[in-house]
């Protein structure tokens, strides 16, 4: 009889056992209001840009245990659930000495609760009964077979009330204390302790007394339980409670949104940006947008060169500013680039050996079919280098420079790339006024550009989030982004700058534009370290008369670069005859159809202007690619004499002095007799 009774209770525990794992499994505890947290926008440190309140209004926002200060988790498990490490979920302590103060009392004298238990409550609120109670209880011991202790620790920090739609340790510690909940003094620790107790009775803004009396009774109960001694909580009893709230952070808010609207299930959205430059840039915008008329905006991006991540993302000087339009972001805006091609034009032809700094053009009235192009100040320069040409921003060279590339070849090669230029029909293939700003693109696609020429001609579009970039692809050769950033680097500087206040006396490369009618100025500059542009104009695109890029743009970009930290230091590359040593092979490549046996004159090109100085004594470099050598060279079918002392390693390359203005006709010859011609002007 004994037996079967035991096998029968045996079989009846199996049973309870069999049934509490089924329903464990048919009924999981829900996870929903954890996973329905705030996403947050963080910057590449992990401080937060700005938050995302949740479908039901809350901030509630995602915090791990390992991301509180211990002292705060210390103090929590002190006064909430001394044995928390310890018990299954239920503390069968805590519930005998619960139910015998209620038996002696006649009434509820302490409950039961674990961290455990409340975390469940949390996950799944019911009014208070005891059949609410034993569910919790249920629940809790499911969370205790699932999750780890500092998981569920995480789930109370994360759903904890702290009053009104405040919801997490996180979210408090930034609305009461202006920070994160990583390093708390005690007061502050045992405040947010304290208010989950009675967060709509206890806000310290509004009941500063009440506030105060519970984190002090939380202090003495720490002092009993040896979390803290004595004379700190003497200390943190007299600090203040705070009497306001701050508002959560809200930097960079149109990339935050843009970045949102584009994952809105993602919880956290880690950004390249840097917090502090971020700060700074804002700063800036409104300051700068204070000097430009009420209805103007201000737009500003800073790259950073190594990584091409987004550090600082300024869309408007004021999001909330209803006259300038301020909730639209200018950094996405298509807008007319003006001028700011041009350094692009000009480093395709000299990718391409169409045109060399030296290249002789005419700045005077020219018409390319139709269109008669002329300049901002409307006057002409007459003979001009492309070197000058681009640094003085002169509009016939720039045409006539695009014409020799072709602007449909200059635009596939950027949409190539993945910045489209875009036209007003987008139908229509690109034409020549490309060249003046008669295409649309945006601030961060001219950035992403920029910061191509900061990098030896090698683009990554510009990133927001934090991961591995894109793999280059060429803007442009080594040698000509090398030869346009020289040409940038030693432009005049704009008016009232001289060079050593630009960057605090760094080297800066910068291009202004201005959009026809004054409705977009641009400057754009890049050192080493970063890329910044700077954008102003109307949202609307209405024009700002005597608004231009360098008196409105370039003097922004130039306080936004005193606010960036000096690129570091890179070794100097050496230089022979002007050109850095290591892209000298790069000058010196063609594309040509001949096979790599013949010889192929790549410098100077066919149709080169070279510039004539009386009494000049600077040779003009005769350089040729492939051919078996020895190499002869001829001026008018009269050899060249070679002039190569001192260069050795120099194969097919010679030099010329012009002895007069006119054409020539060079030639090379191998020593199989092939060769190749070119017909220059000297002038």
């Amino acid at each position: 009889m004994r037996r079967r009774r035991a096998l029968a209770a045996a079989a009846g525990l199996l049973a309870a056992a069999a049934a509490a794992v089924a329903a464990d499994r048919l009924v999981p505890p829900p996870l929903d209001r954890a996973q329905a947290v705030s996403t947050v926008v963080l910057d590449r440190d992990g401080e937060v840009l700005r938050a995302f309140t949740t479908g039901e209004g809350t901030w509630r926002l995602p915090v791990t245990a390992a991301a509180v200060d211990p002292l705060f988790r210390r103090m929590l498990v002190a006064y909430e659930d001394g044995r928390f490490v310890r018990h299954p979920g239920v503390d069968p302590l805590s519930v005998a000495r619960a139910l015998g103060q209620w038996v002696a009392a006649g009434r509820v004298v302490s409950g039961a609760s674990t961290l455990t238990m409340q975390t469940a409550r949390l996950l799944e609120p019911r009014p208070r009964t005891l059949a609410a109670k034993i569910a919790e209880s249920a629940r809790a011991l499911q969370l205790e077979r699932r999750f780890s202790k500092d998981e569920i620790l995480g789930l109370y920090l994360t759903l904890a009330p702290y009053g009104g739609n405040v919801e997490g340790v996180r979210a408090a510690s930034l609305v009461h204390f202006g920070k994160e909940p990583a390093a708390l003094r005690p007061a502050e620790a045992a405040l947010l302790v304290a208010l989950p107790q009675a967060p709509s009775r206890l806000r310290p803004d509004r009941y500063p007394e009440a506030a105060r009396a519970a984190r002090d009774k939380v202090l003495d109960r720490m002092v009993e339980k040896g979390v803290l001694d004595a004379a700190a909580a003497a200390l943190a009893r007299g600090e203040p409670v705070p009497d306001h709230r701050f508002t959560l952070p809200m930097l960079a808010p149109h990339l935050a949104v843009a970045l949102h609207a584009a994952d809105p299930r993602a919880s956290v959205l880690r950004t390249t940006v840097d917090r502090r430059v971020q700060q700074r840039m804002e700063d800036l915008a409104a300051r700068e947008a204070a000097a430009l008329d009420d209805s103007a905006s201000l737009a500003l991006i800073v790259v950073d060169n190594r990584t091409r991540g987004i550090l600082a993302h300024v869309g408007s000087p004021d999001l909330f500013a209803g006259r300038r339009e301020g909730a639209v972001d200018m950094t996405r805006a298509v807008r007319s680039p003006g001028s700011t091609l041009k350094p692009f034009i000009y480093g395709l032809a000299f990718d391409r050996l169409l045109l060399h700094p030296d290249t002789l053009l005419d700045d005077r009235p020219t018409r390319f079919g139709g269109y008669a192009p002329s300049n901002f100040d409307r006057g002409f320069h007459g003979r001009v280098t492309a070197r000058e040409a681009l640094q003085l921003s002169l509009n016939v060279p720039a045409v006539a420079a695009l014409e020799r590339i072709g602007p449909e070849r200059f635009a596939a090669h950027l949409a190539g790339l993945g910045v489209r230029l875009r036209t007003a029909d987008p139908g229509a293939p690109a034409s020549l006024p490309l060249a003046l700003g008669g295409v649309g693109a945006t601030l961060t696609e001219l950035a992403g550009l920029y910061a191509g020429l900061a990098n030896d001609g090698a683009y990554v579009p510009p990133r927001a989030l934090v991961g591995d970039p894109e793999p280059p692809r060429p803007l442009l050769g080594a040698a000509a982004a090398w030869q346009v950033t020289r040409i940038l680097e030693e432009a005049p500087p704009p008016p009232g700058l001289t060079p050593a206040a630009i960057g605090q006396g760094r080297l800066i490369a910068m291009k202004t534009g201005t959009s026809y009618g004054f409705r977009d100025a641009w400057a754009f500059g890049y050192d080493r370290g970063h890329t910044v542009g700077v954008w102003t104009g109307r949202a609307d695109g209405t024009p700002t008369p005597g608004r231009f890029g360098l008196n409105t743009a370039a003097p922004i970009l130039r306080k936004a670069f005193d606010l960036l930290p000096p690129p570091a230091q890179a070794p100097p590359r050496p230089v022979a005859d002007g050109v850095p040593t290591p892209l000298r092979p790069a000058l010196l490549r063609r594309a040509v159809a001949t096979g790599p046996a013949a010889p192929v004159i790549a410098f100077p090109p066919d149709g080169a202007v070279l510039p004539w100085r009386e009494g000049a004594v600077d040779a003009v470099p005769l350089i040729a690619e492939g051919g078996r050598g020895p190499l002869r060279w001829l001026v008018d079918g009269r050899p060249v004499e070679r002039r190569e002392g001192g260069r050795p390693g120099t194969r097919g390359r010679a030099e010329w002095l012009p002895g007069a203005r006119g054409f020539a006709r060079l030639t090379v010859i191998d020593a199989d007799g092939r060769g190749d011609s070119a017909t220059v002007r000297v002038d």
